[in-house]
């Protein structure tokens, strides 16, 4: 059982930045890829990038290419996600989840676990 928190949500003018952060419970936490996924109001939630297990390997979706990081602490169970540039569309809840190791990164489905969400507001 994983169980995840997320936290580094706020308020932030466009061209800002915010380092989100995803904690996990549990010490199989280290065998799971994780992504990160946003819902803005009125729209279906949509991928915005993963990460392996191990860290190794990085796939986001193009909206956010360039702008958005994901990086991994598997010692201290934590999954970031660094947005910079960030834009007034960036503005939903973001989420994040733990899947066991799957190439279909990109599909919701596939995350067993999910934390309870952190908002995002990017003013204009």
């Amino acid at each position: 059982q994983v169980q995840l928190v997320e936290s580094g949500g706020g308020l932030v003018q466009a061209g800002g930045s915010l380092r989100l952060s995803c904690l996990a419970s549990g010490r199989t936490f280290r065998r799971y890829d994780t992504g990160w996924f946003r819902q803005a109001p009125g729209k279906e939630r949509e991928f915005v990038g993963y990460i392996s297990w191990s860290g190794g390997t990085t796939y986001y979706a193009d909206s956010v290419k360039g702008r958005f990081t994901i990086t991994r602490d598997n010692a201290k169970n934590t999954v970031y996600l660094q947005m910079n540039s960030l834009k007034p569309e960036d503005t939903a809840i973001y989420y994040c989840a733990a899947a066991v190791p799957t190439i279909v990164v990109a599909t919701a489905g596939e995350y067993d676990y999910w934390g309870q969400g952190t908002q995002v507001t990017v003013s204009s």
